[in-house]
This record gives C-alpha cells, sequence and structure tokens, in this order.
C-alpha cells in the first residue's frame, strides 16, 4: 500500500513533481543572443518564411499537451479540472522518464464540445501532440474525433486507446494459456464508457463476433434508447444476445472484462462462466471482483489493474512508447490498425504466457521500444 504521507511530502517538496530545464545554460552575452535576442529574431523571421521549421527549431516540435477537465478520473468521478491535476502531473513525469518524451499537464475549466475543441485548436501550434484524459464520454468521443479531424498532429485518448491496447495484447496471450482461439471466445465487456467503447472497438476491428455489452442499466440492445450513438453503433459488429442483467448474461462466457466499479462480480457468476475462465477485473482502486476470489470461483487468469495482482492491466504499458513512436516517424494519427499493431507487439513481449503473465511489467526492459518500433514500423507502410 501507498504511505499517503510520504506522497504528500514528496509532491510539496519541489511543489509537484515536474520542472522545466533548460536546454543549456546562459552564462554570457554571446550565449544571451543566441539563447534570446537578437538571435530568436532571426528565427521568427524563417518560421514566418516557412511554417515547418517551427518544429524544428522551437520545443513545439516534441512537447505533448496532456489536457483533462477531470470529468471523469477513474475511481473518482467528475472531480474537476483542478483535481485533475495531479494525475496528468504524473503521466508527463512517466513520460519523461519511461520514454524521455517531454509533456506539459493542462487542465480546462469544463464547458461546450465547442468551446474545448476551440481552446486546444488555439493552443495547438505550441505542441507536436495532444493526448486527453479523464473527459467523460460521451463527450469525449465527438472531442477526440473533431480535433483529430481539424489538426494535423496526432490527437490521442488514453483512457480509450491505451486501455483498448494493453486488453488486446493480454487477451491474445490469455487465449494461448487456456487454448482457446481469440477470435471464437465469448466476451462480456461490463462498463461501457469511453474505455468500454473503445475496447469493443478494437476486439471487434481483431475479429471478435461474440461480444456482450453490460452498461450500468444492464444489456445494451439496439432499441435501447437511453444509449448514446457510440454505444449502439457497436451493436452492429455482434451478434445480438438475450438478457438484461449481467446475470442473465454471464453463464458459458470465456472471458469477463470490468470497465466499471468495485465488487459487481460474484464467485457464482464466475463458477457459471465457461471452463478456464478469463477474468480482467480492472476497476481501481478495487477491482470488479477481488483475483482470489475469481481463482477460487474457478477462473484461469485474472487481471487487474492494480499493481497489486499480477498481470496488471495499465495503459502505461501503450503510452510512453506510442507517443515517442509517433514524434519519431511523424505519423500523424491513431488508427485502428496502428492500435492492433501496438497490443501484438506487447503480447510478444511475452515469449512463453501463463497465467501470472499475459501482459509485460510496467518495468520490464523493452516495453516502450517495443511500442515505439511497432509505430514506426507501421508508419513506413503510411
Amino acid at each position: 500500500m501507498v504511505d499517503i504521507n510520504r506522497v504528500i511530502d514528496l509532491h510539496t517538496k519541489e511543489t509537484g513533481v515536474l520542472a522545466i530545464k533548460p536546454s543549456f545554460d546562459v552564462t554570457n552575452r554571446t550565449e544571451l543572443g543566441e539563447a534570446y535576442t537578437p538571435g530568436v529574431a532571426e528565427l521568427s523571421k524563417m518560421i514566418n518564411a516557412d511554417p515547418t521549421q517551427k518544429a524544428k527549431l522551437t520545443m513545439s516540435g516534441k512537447l505533448v499537451a496532456i489536457i483533462s477537465d477531470g470529468s471523469a478520473v477513474l475511481g473518482l468521478g467528475n472531480v474537476g479540472p483542478g483535481a485533475s491535476l495531479p494525475i496528468i502531473e504524473g503521466k508527463a513525469l512517466l513520460y519523461k522518464n519511461f520514454a524521455g518524451v517531454d509533456a506539459i499537464p493542462l487542465a480546462f475549466e469544463q464547458g461546450s464540445i465547442d468551446e474545448f475543441v476551440a481552446t486546444v485548436k488555439n493552443m495547438a501550434p505550441s505542441f507536436a501532440g495532444i493526448h486527453l484524459e479523464d473527459i467523460a464520454a460521451p463527450r469525449v468521443f465527438e472531442i477526440e474525433k473533431r480535433l483529430a479531424a481539424e489538426l494535423d498532429i496526432p490527437v490521442y485518448h488514453d483512457d480509450q486507446t491505451g486501455t483498448a491496447i494493453v486488453v488486446l495484447a493480454g487477451l491474445i496471450n490469455a487465449a494461448k494459456v487456456t487454448n482457446k482461439a481469440l477470435t471464437e471466445m465469448k466476451i462480456i465487456i461490463n462498463g461501457v464508457g469511453a474505455a468500454g467503447v473503445a475496447t469493443a472497438k478494437i476486439l471487434i476491428a481483431a475479429g471478435i463476433k461474440h461480444l456482450t455489452l453490460v452498461d450500468i442499466d444492464g444489456v445494451i440492445h439496439s432499441t435501447d434508447h437511453q444509449y448514446n450513438p457510440y454505444q449502439l453503433d457497436l451493436l452492429t459488429a455482434i451478434t445480438p444476445v438475450k438478457g438484461q442483467t449481467l446475470d442473465d448474461v454471464i453463464d458459458d462466457q470465456d472471458v469477463f472484462i470490468g470497465l466499471s466499479d468495485a465488487n459487481v462480480l460474484s464467485t457464482s457468476q464466475v463458477a457459471r462462466m465457461a471452463d478456464k475462465a478469463i477474468i480482467m477485473a480492472l476497476a481501481n482502486p478495487v477491482p470488479e471482483i477481488l483475483p482470489a476470489d475469481a481463482l477460487a470461483a474457478g477462473a484461469a487468469v485474472v487481471a487487474t489493474g492494480s499493481s497489486q495482482w499480477a498481470n496488471q492491466v495499465n495503459n502505461i504499458l501503450a503510452f510512453p512508447g506510442l507517443f515517442k513512436g509517433l514524434l519519431t516517424s511523424g505519423l500523424k494519427s491513431v488508427d485502428m490498425e496502428l492500435q492492433i499493431k501496438v497490443a501484438q507487439a506487447l503480447a510478444s513481449l511475452i515469449a512463453t504466457p501463463d497465467a501470472e503473465n499475459i501482459v509485460p511489467g510496467v518495468f520490464q526492459a523493452g516495453v516502450v521500444d517495443a511500442v515505439t518500433n511497432a509505430v514506426i514500423e507501421y508508419s513506413q507502410t503510411k
């Protein structure tokens, strides 16, 4: 367990965990002229004449903006922009520590979709990429879609894309452990918010047909008008199911993917699943079912979103290397084919998967390089 007093001391000692570090020191008039005036005037002229020079001559060519309004923080809900800062500041630190990527946290006041998009577009010249974080669905779907279409830099939503990539990586290896065909498995996704929608999309793209979607009001059907278009659109690509609740549809399922809330899956429900069931209980800080309980009920493989147990399915495995690859390659978007390539690269890091090793560890050597190389190799086909 984390010692909260130590956490507070760590974050207050230097007023947060980030600082700006100069690339070189200014110690005399010559260096002052090179770093600032009059030298920078010539750079401004160069950029004015050729806007592509901006990314070569300023940090805009390497800086990622991590943007949140705090409307959907994992495990905490709508805590607002100020309270989102520790999360996105921590992610900026991880970008630098794991992949050498420079990122800056930016908290936005909550407003309309139009306001959000306009604000990002207005500040986009300062950045090489946009990382969206902890923004509530369904508005985040529209925000990401519009920004990706209207900006000429990569736009990435970690709660969606990063989570989906790591889930697929884990499933690829869990299928091997249980000797089941990935595309034939029957899978339930419990919790169809931002992460759930993205996970469903990547699983469908990977060839999975037997998918059941369950949200807070029960099983999602095409006739349910309380769901948003992004959720309902998923139903066009999967086989319809009968039943109204999680309990109604749990029988004989091969996989449970929880992106929902604590303690929503019971041991009796796990026992009714297919032989060698796979449980991904990813709610934080408390999973949908405790790993020990799931294993005792007959599950063959259990993953969570926490470092407390084996098989931590966490988007930290994806985002540092992914953006390093985007910045290195110049690729401007994260499409579905690339997401699958990255998932396959992560899965391949486990040479011999077993019940306690379906995804690489966060600190395993080669994770960032594998993801970065997957992005670069993919970019060369475009």
